[in-house]
């Protein structure tokens, strides 16, 4: 579409890293000395292999980051802060924030406008979408958090064959009920193809399993949708 995009690895994991196929070399900056200011936050972005698609990599070393949040003065503040520095550069951020309520997390979601929230489609995903959203609700009760929620992906919905499995029936169910005036988007399916699509560094449609895009798509529907209300409304 034109945006100029910057991605934000905030998982140790580094999934979002290893899927644009960024490989951390020795001595390169990560997220984890552009949070602890040890480089400029620009020398901390990478041109990915996409137009217009920029990218500020982790790797397993940003689990030691827990510990500087935790004993910094607003520790939370600390991605919002640095992103500033580079706002005027990109029309869109991307924050990819790691399952666990951690100090990472929590820094990330202060600094978000939009929330997308995936949650499993099982009774443990439901349980982890209650706590994130009475965090968020925790969060707006002191001005850390002055953001809205965009949205709700179940992933990992088991289907066999055209029947889905009672159990991500009932959750996807139960997290229209939890989340009451939040939007619910099409589910990610239970499927090996997404993970293909995360280890060889390609989209379901070059895999040549377009279906499997539609949680996406609808995702961008909702962005794009957003993204046109804030111009006409600021």
């Amino acid at each position: 579409m034109g945006y100029k995009v910057l991605m934000v690895d905030a998982d140790p994991q580094s999934s979002l890293t290893l899927y644009l196929a960024h490989e951390v070399e020795a001595n390169q900056p990560t997220l984890l000395e552009v949070l602890k200011k040890q480089v400029a936050v620009v020398d901390g972005i990478y041109e990915s292999h996409h137009p217009n698609l920029w990218l500020i990599p982790s790797d397993d070393g940003l689990e030691l980051i827990q510990e500087y949040l935790s004993s910094t003065a607003m520790g939370e503040l600390a991605l919002k802060k640095r992103l500033k520095e580079v706002k005027e550069l990109f029309d869109v951020c991307i924050v990819d924030a790691p399952p666990q309520r951690t100090q990472i997390c929590l820094t990330a979601v202060v600094c978000a406008d939009l929330l997308m929230i995936p949650a499993e489609a099982s009774s443990k995903g439901l349980h982890s979408l209650v706590r994130t959203l009475q965090l968020v609700e925790e969060l707006k009760s002191v001005d850390a958090f002055e953001g809205s929620i965009l949205g709700i992906v179940p992933f990992r919905d088991r289907w066999v064959g055209r029947t889905q499995a009672k159990r991500s029936e009932i959750s996807i169910q139960d997290m229209k009920e939890v989340g009451i005036g939040i939007k619910v988007l099409p589910s990610i399916l239970e499927s090996e193809r997404y993970k293909q699509a995360i280890d060889t560094g390609k989209s379901l449609t070059e895999l040549g399993y377009p279906d499997l895009e539609l949680p996406f798509i609808k995702i961008i529907e909702v962005l794009e949708a957003k993204w046109l209300k804030n111009k006409t409304h600021p």
